[in-house]
């Protein structure tokens, strides 16, 4: 039977950062991705169950997400800071990292500024360019659209893009989501990223300057695995090409009818891959 999930708090900022904790063994952070409602359980409360088995997993809420405060700034900076600082307060050297579309951006981040702090990295349909598809695409067009105008029925159709299969948005998915994304710490962070004036922005700045989303990754030194769902409508597949190019010890694999949430649509299959890659860096780490 799998251990209690323990909740813990830092101080991060001006406020509180919030962390789940479950099993035993090599450090993993898990870093969830944006969007109304979402938090690190939320994310991947599912897979803990199994990855704990043989980890020590820690779940993050990311500021101004969850139960965690938010802080003025950068996004992507900010969470970095925060993964940098709950590894720091739990006295962690290293970890290893999985993160779910904006998690998988930090924990490219976080692997490329911080090569010592990261074991291996996971990223879930998150960082990377459009090569072939415009963006923003139909489900950032659709998180917009719920965050100018909030509804049940506009998170309904969010949620339904980022899945292959749409009954996985259960009525009770719907209601939870519902209840946290309009929570007004979760909305003005879903807000600031996501509003139309701040997608443009984004948009402007990958014309202009494609290279700030990019630059980074020769950097990583970590071994890498993406892991994409070929019907991802949040993220499509060709974005995962220019990561896998540029990453230097980067793997992809892909899910066939899946959306955004591998971890959630192909769950057994995903939680047997990252274990079978975690093991495997495991063991490259202690030859070297």
């Amino acid at each position: 039977m799998a251990a209690e999930i323990k909740t813990g708090e830092i101080a991060f900022g001006a406020g509180r950062l919030r962390y789940y904790e479950q099993g035993s063994g090599p450090a993993v952070l898990l870093i969830h991705g944006s969007g109304p409602g979402v938090s690190g359980l939320a994310n991947f409360a599912g897979n803990l169950p199994v990855l704990a088995q043989r980890h020590r997993c820690l779940v993050i809420d990311l500021p101004g997400y969850g139960q965690s405060d938010a802080v003025p700034g950068d996004a992507v900076a900010g969470c970095v800071s925060a993964c940098v600082a709950l590894l720091q307060a739990l006295n962690l050297s290293a970890a290893h990292i999985i993160g779910n579309s904006l998690g998988g951006i930090v924990g490219s981040h976080l692997a490329a500024q911080h090569p010592a702090l990261v074991k291996s990295l996971v990223s879930i349909g998150g960082v990377g360019l459009n090569i072939f598809t415009s963006f923003p695409g139909e489900g950032l067009n659709l998180l917009t659209a719920f965050v100018e105008e909030p509804s049940r029925e506009r998170l309904a159709r969010w949620l339904r893009s980022m899945v292959y299969d749409p009954a996985i948005v259960t009525t009770e998915l719907l209601e939870m989501r519902y209840a946290q994304a309009t929570e007004p710490k979760t909305l003005a962070t879903s807000r600031a990223m996501y509003s139309q004036e701040a997608i443009a922005a984004i948009a402007q700045m990958r014309r202009a300057k494609p290279e700030h989303a990019i630059a980074h990754l020769a950097a990583i030194q970590a071994p890498t695995l993406l892991v994409w769902g070929r019907d991802d409508r949040v993220s499509p597949l060709d974005v995962s090409l220019i990561p896998m190019r540029l990453i230097p010890n980067c793997e992809l694999h892909v899910f066939a009818q899946c959306g955004h949430w591998a971890m959630i649509e192909c769950k057994e299959r995903f939680e047997a891959l990252v274990q079978d890659f975690f093991a495997a860096a495991e063991k490259r780490s202690a030859t070297h």
